[in-house]
């Protein structure tokens, strides 16, 4: 495609092709590695794509570009109303939720990002470690008590997709009885069809109706500290804001398990993880990081000023796709000892002050960790209950997760 004006397609340069690439189609997500290295090779570190209903984009698959773009707020910014192509986006669009504006810390930028973000590291930070990893052991517990007795289950399903949220649940201090009609709205949520505009509307009204009560009675727990954080939240930042870190740790953190189960069961190396050892379950859940990381593009940045960025010109207003997954599997980056479990070096929480604010990855991780060492220690006899090769893979090119990880054991007696 041609130079173009605003909203057209990104322009072609002197830099690997100038043909763009459709970013969309199930095939890409079973085998993306291969997919990335391929547009390495032959597009270099910025390629020129179209998305859905083909909306231009520039998708950003080198480390150290990708380094560059988090690492500068400035140039590469998070407002979506910057975007030149909202003239070609209906408002059914698919991708409409990724690009969508709301008035959360998501779309921020500078001051009140530091605002809202800060009062959410904080109130994240207050958490006790040592409690979380309580609340954690007996919530997986809770979970395998479910189908210990049966001699099979779905790990994904019956396991790795529930506990985050009933982790964040606690912290919350969500009634335990709201519980389990929160877990179905944000499953439901999460699908694409009549049910799921419905089941968010339900979760933001639990939300508002939280915060609310907190704002009369404080408690110890997460919504209490933002309310009483001296970056003087409102109730509707509070409430949209909880809703961000909901989302940002219910999908990532599900898949990082699944993911981690995944390979310490197909993967000889960990065969030792399944016998009760503990050494092989860090060094499985950066190795997924790595490989397979469970956020794999995210939408994204927008460009502030023209620039020159891997080869190719870049426009005001055009949009950059993180390739996340992409940037950790860099060739001219990629250290030979990645495997290392304090090598965290991978870009799979983002980078610079709009990736995952601290402590986030530090919780993810012990929830995480916890859920998989838990389960070891239950059922050290678990055994995939079909062959590897037919497990599949979502058909996603932002999120990287199993349908489902059947697995069988010896039933436990009670």
């Amino acid at each position: 495609m041609s130079a173009h004006a605003s909203g057209s397609a990104p322009a072609a340069t002197e830099t690997g092709g100038s043909e763009p690439v459709r970013l969309t189609g199930a095939g890409i997500a079973s085998e993306p590695a291969e997919f990335y290295q391929r547009l390495r090779h032959e597009y270099g570190p910025v390629v020129p794509v179209l998305l859905d209903g083909d909306v231009p984009a520039w998708f950003v698959v080198g480390y150290r570009e990708l380094n560059h773009i988090t690492g500068d707020p400035r140039q590469f910014a998070r407002d979506c109303r910057r975007w030149n192509a909202w003239d070609r986006v209906p408002a059914d669009w698919p991708l409409m939720p990724y690009v969508g504006w709301t008035p959360s810390v998501m779309f921020t930028e500078g001051a009140e990002h530091r605002r809202r973000a800060g009062a959410i590291g904080d109130a994240l930070d207050a958490v006790d470690r040592t409690e979380l990893a309580r609340i954690c052991e007996r919530t997986a517990d809770d979970l395998i008590d479910g189908f210990a007795g049966y001699g099979e289950a779905d790990l994904i399903a019956q396991y790795s997709h529930q506990i985050p949220l009933l982790v964040l649940a606690h912290l919350f201090g969500l009634p335990s009885a709201d519980v389990p009609v929160l877990v179905r709205d944000v499953a439901e949520s999460l699908d694409v069809n009549e049910e799921a505009a419905a089941a968010h509307e339900r979760i933001q009204e639990r939300m508002r109706r939280l915060v609310a009560e907190r704002a009369e009675r404080p408690g110890p727990d997460v919504p209490s500290r933002l309310l009483g954080h001296p970056a003087g939240l409102t109730e509707d930042e509070v409430t949209i804001d909880l809703l961000v870190v909901m989302a940002a740790a219910q999908q990532p953190t599900g898949n990082w398990i699944g993911n981690a189960l995944r390979l310490m069961l197909v993967d000889d190396q960990f065969s030792v993880g399944l016998q009760g050892g503990r050494n092989s379950v860090d060094q499985a859940l950066n190795q997924v990081l790595w490989e397979d990381t469970p956020t794999q593009n995210f939408i994204g940045r927008w460009a502030v000023r023209p620039c020159r960025l891997g080869g190719r010109d870049i426009r005001a207003g055009d949009l950059l796709v993180l390739g996340l997954a992409a940037a950790n599997t860099d060739p001219q980056v990629r250290s030979a000892g990645y495997d290392d479990p304090n090598n965290r070096a991978h870009m799979s929480f983002g980078h610079g002050e709009h990736g995952c604010p601290f402590p986030a990855p530090e919780h993810a991780e012990v929830i995480a960790k916890t859920a998989v060492e838990v389960l070891l220690d239950r059922l050290p006899d678990m055994r995939l209950a079909v062959p590897a090769d037919e497990l599949e893979w979502r058909p996603s090119l932002w999120m990287r997760g199993l349908h489902a990880l059947p697995v069988a054991f010896t039933p436990a007696a009670y």
